[in-house]
């Protein structure tokens, strides 16, 4: 349930307001915006049935959710949530600018992951994406080189200002990698694991929760729901395609999933077209139809030698592709009423 409070409420009609709910046993979220206070009701509705909210000062309106996610809920909010990721350049997801996550599929050493990052930034790339614990359909593929990677990752971040993202697979490794990642990623085959979704929520850390393999989007939403209801309001979405009978593409890009995710929830909304291409040719033309979609950002996997990586390496982008993604987007940044960083900001760019 939403109470939708008047503009001029005094702080003691909302903690009297506040009180009332809680007293009946709900928990309640409080957002601010510019014109409007919304105290959100967390629990069973039906014990506030017997409180005439609606004529308690201040309040302009109840209204009940009906959605099976309500912290992710476009309702729920005053506006669409942002989230600062802290960084020197400023990146905020959501906001007016689109923001590019790009880098690796796994980290494989020093070296390549640091020619990737200067690469991807000089490009406009904000953040760098890169695995270090990979899940793999094959128990012999490369699963990734764990700390190390995490390591490598930290090392980067210090040399370029880049924050990172990178994957958590498991509720015993989440502090682990929370004390080296900026974001972190809940992949596609986790999207349902409940208690890992509920260890992230804790960890205080932005996630970027990926769609599952054939996940609708209300699932999508309310595994969400799981992150924010440890307090943890700062969930990205990310639309990676999802399982078809169509064997063309590695998965199936559900552009629709996009405009319907705007509509539905508050969360900004970033999309993958490296894993529903599975074909470096195709991520270009994908992430043009996401963008046009309405998507927050994009994140992309880039690799020097793409024919050489330990993972994905069909679905990789080199320097000088991802560059021209990055050239093609901008008009279709601008059409949508977004802007596109193309370059390193100069500080950055210098260091890197």
């Amino acid at each position: 349930m939403l109470i939708i409070t008047t503009p001029d409420i005094t702080q003691d009609a909302l903690d009297h307001l506040i009180e009332r709910v809680e007293a009946a046993g709900l928990r309640t979220h409080v957002i601010r915006g510019a014109e409007r206070t919304v105290v959100g009701c967390i629990g069973d509705d039906a014990r506030l049935r017997d409180i005439a909210l609606g004529q308690m000062p201040g309040v302009a309106d109840v209204v009940p959710v009906l959605k099976p996610y309500r912290l992710a809920a476009r309702e729920y909010a005053a506006g669409a949530t942002t989230i600062a990721l802290g960084d020197p350049a400023g990146t905020v997801v959501g906001g007016d600018a689109l923001v590019m996550m790009a880098g690796p599929c796994s980290v494989e050493g020093r070296e390549m992951l640091h020619a990737t990052a200067r690469a991807v930034q000089r490009q406009g790339a904000r953040v760098l994406r890169g695995g270090a614990f990979k899940p793999r359909s094959s128990p012999w593929a490369f699963q990734g080189l764990g700390t190390e990677a995490l390591e490598l990752l930290a090392e980067v971040r210090a040399a370029t200002g880049m924050p990172v993202v990178t994957e958590v697979m498991d509720t015993r490794q989440v502090e682990l990698v929370a004390s080296y990642a900026d974001v972190l990623q809940i992949g596609a085959r986790n999207m349902q694991n409940f208690a890992l979704l509920s260890e992230v929520g804790r960890a205080q850390r932005p996630v970027l929760l990926k769609r599952g393999l054939s996940a609708t989007v209300t699932e999508l939403l309310q595994a969400a729901e799981y992150v924010m209801a440890q307090g943890n309001r700062d969930v990205i979405l990310c639309e990676r395609g999802i399982r078809t009978y169509e064997t063309s593409t590695r998965n199936t890009l559900d552009v629709a999933a996009i405009p319907v995710l705007k509509r539905e929830t508050h969360l900004p909304v970033l999309v993958d077209p490296s894993h529903a291409a599975g074909k470096a040719a195709l991520v270009a033309p994908l992430a043009m139809a996401a963008i046009a979609a309405g998507a927050d950002g994009l994140i992309v996997e880039v690799h020097p030698e793409p024919s050489c990586a330990l993972s994905d390496g069909e679905q990789s982008l080199t320097f000088e592709a991802f560059a021209s993604l990055m050239r093609q987007a901008a008009p279709f940044a601008a059409a949508a009423g977004r802007t596109l960083p193309l370059t390193a900001p100069a500080a950055l760019g210098a260091a890197a």
